[in-house]
Parts: structure tokens; C-alpha cells; sequence
């Protein structure tokens, strides 16, 4: 057998566990300084690991950021492909904006990791919008529309009703630091977003 026909060898758990802490300790990083602003050294330091000991599982920071961008895009769907064609439409919203406010309380670091490669242009998350995100949006804004017209929501651009639901939940985690100083440190501010945001969509959506 040769090298190319021999089955690739499968991580250690020493070597899963220190992934893990690399992707866990670079999130945190990312998330607070964007990737212009973030540094090997930095995820070095908050993992626990020696430089050099990073670039033996990842090639360099870009690396690091591409992993967690592509986990972070899987999760990201998930909210908005659960989305029931079959289901009453004004719950399956509705439904929908609680899945997102539940992201953005148990997920504040990804959003921002998120909202960073955006803000940057998307130079290492485009094709995911391009092919994952943008046929997931055009199916579900396609799929509000018909129930639309068929009178069982309210009229308004199914496009912009996506966005506004984006805008509204995932501000929590964004600028959770400006909530939480206007809120008086609050211990869960988005609990009351929570109450808040499924009275206002269901008075806009209600035909």
C-alpha cells in the first residue's frame, strides 16, 4: 500500500482537546478585536499554548478564522432552515425570531465574529453567502411571500422582514456591552427583548 492509498490517521484526543481550546481561545479573541486586530499571539496567550504549538494544528491565523467561520455558517442556518412550509405562518415566525433571540443570549461571541467578517466585506465568508445563505434566503423569503398572498400574513416585503428580524435580534449580542450599560447591568436584557419582539412582530404580521 502506498502512501496515497493509506488511511489517514485519526486525531488524538490530546490533539482534539488542544484544537478545541485554540478554536475556544481564538473565539474570544476575534469576537472582541475582529481579525484585522487579532493576533497569534493573543489566541496563544488565552489558550494556554505556545505559538509555535498553534501553528502545529493551524497554518496561520486566517486558518484559524476560515474553521471558525464555517462552523459558525452551519449554526447560523439552522434557525432560519427549521422554517415549516407546513407550519401556521405567523408561528413559524415568530418561532423563527425566538430561535435568533436564544442565539444571541447563548451565542454572543460567534455574532460578533459574524458581524466582524461582514463589516470587513466578507472576503473569507462570501461564498457562503453567495451559495449557503443566499438560497436559504431566497427559499424562506420566497416561501413568506405565498403565505403573504395567501392572506395569512400581513403584506409587507418578506426581503426587509427578514433583515428587521436580523437587525432586532442580533443587536443584543452585537453591542451587548451598550445593552447591558442601558439596561443597569440587567442580568438577562434579552429576556425583555424576548417578550418585546414577539408582541411587535405579531401586531406587523397579524392580516
Amino acid at each position: 500500500m502506498d502512501d496515497a492509498t493509506k488511511p489517514e490517521k485519526k486525531p488524538s484526543r490530546i490533539q482534539l482537546r488542544n484544537r478545541k481550546r485554540i478554536l475556544e481561545a481564538a473565539l474570544d479573541v476575534f469576537s472582541q478585536h475582529g481579525y484585522r486586530g487579532a493576533t497569534l499571539d493573543q489566541i496563544a496567550e488565552a489558550s494556554g499554548l505556545s505559538k509555535p504549538n498553534i501553528l502545529y494544528y493551524f497554518d496561520g491565523k486566517e486558518a484559524i478564522h476560515v474553521t471558525l467561520l464555517n462552523t459558525l455558517m452551519e449554526n447560523w442556518l439552522d434557525p432560519l432552515a427549521k422554517m415549516d412550509p407546513e407550519g401556521d405562518p405567523l408561528e413559524e415566525i415568530l418561532a423563527y425570531i425566538h430561535r435568533k433571540v436564544q442565539m444571541s443570549r447563548e451565542f454572543p461571541r460567534e455574532s460578533r465574529l459574524f458581524a466582524n467578517e461582514i463589516l470587513q466585506g466578507a472576503p473569507r465568508m462570501r461564498p457562503h453567502l453567495e451559495t449557503g445563505l443566499k438560497t436559504l434566503f431566497d427559499e424562506k423569503t420566497a416561501l413568506i411571500k405565498r403565505w403573504m398572498e395567501e392572506g395569512k400574513l400581513a403584506q409587507s416585503d418578506p426581503r426587509h422582514l427578514v433583515f428587521s428580524i436580523w437587525a432586532t435580534t442580533q443587536h443584543y449580542a452585537d453591542f451587548e456591552v451598550q445593552v447591558s450599560i442601558l439596561t443597569d447591568g440587567e442580568a438577562d436584557p434579552v429576556e425583555g427583548a424576548e417578550a418585546f419582539l414577539d408582541s411587535m412582530y405579531r401586531k406587523l404580521l397579524t392580516p
